[in-house]
């Protein structure tokens, strides 16, 4: 189905479940409740009316049994309001956004207070060691012999070339030699 048709439909039902929840449900068990979203599936069969209830468990519960006994009149009502030719079945899901926020917020204080008790404890601390824990190159003295050791290496190694090519018995190329051609 076309992804905006079902975007609309679901923006429908969520504003018609409201306005039904606000004006025409007068059940007891119904708390204070607040339509978040509703998600209409892709065959436009069924859809998911998601719900926040502002109260204790128990007020959520009874807002939960209450949505569910009048599933029915609802569902006629988004049927009737929408002209649809087959209207979808709704369900009603409590949202756990807002927990999970409250949640996220109680995470976001406690590493503040830690941050602050760490920004105390280190007022006043001085390092350990050294104050230049790095090497200057001055200090070192092992790394004037690794570079001698190595131009000595150097040495040695072009010295090995060259007595290899000399016991080959071949000698460097003369430019001015052709080279084996004859000049006829």
């Amino acid at each position: 189905m076309n992804p905006a048709r079902t975007r609309k439909l679901s923006e429908r039902i969520a504003q018609i479940v409201a306005e039904m929840l606000e004006r025409r449900i007068k059940d007891p068990r119904l708390g204070f409740v607040t339509v978040t979203e509703a998600r209409v599936t892709g065959d436009l069969r069924e859809a998911t009316v998601f719900y926040t209830v502002y109260g204790t468990e128990e007020e959520q519960a009874g807002t939960a049994a209450a949505l569910a006994s009048a599933t029915g009149l609802i569902r006629s009502e988004v049927g009737r309001q929408t002209g649809i030719k087959h209207t979808p079945s709704i369900a009603f899901q409590l949202d756990k956004v807002p927990d999970t926020a409250r949640s996220i917020e109680d995470l976001v204080a406690r590493a503040r207070e830690a941050d602050a008790a760490v920004a105390a404890s280190r007022q006043g601390a001085v390092p350990a060691g050294d104050p230049d824990p790095y090497r200057t190159p001055g200090d070192d003295a092992d790394s004037e012999d690794a570079d001698s050791e190595d131009a000595e290496s150097e040495d040695a190694e072009s010295e090995d070339a060259e007595s290899d090519e000399s016991e080959l018995g071949e000698t460097p190329a003369d430019p001015d030699d052709d080279a084996g051609y004859s000049r006829s």
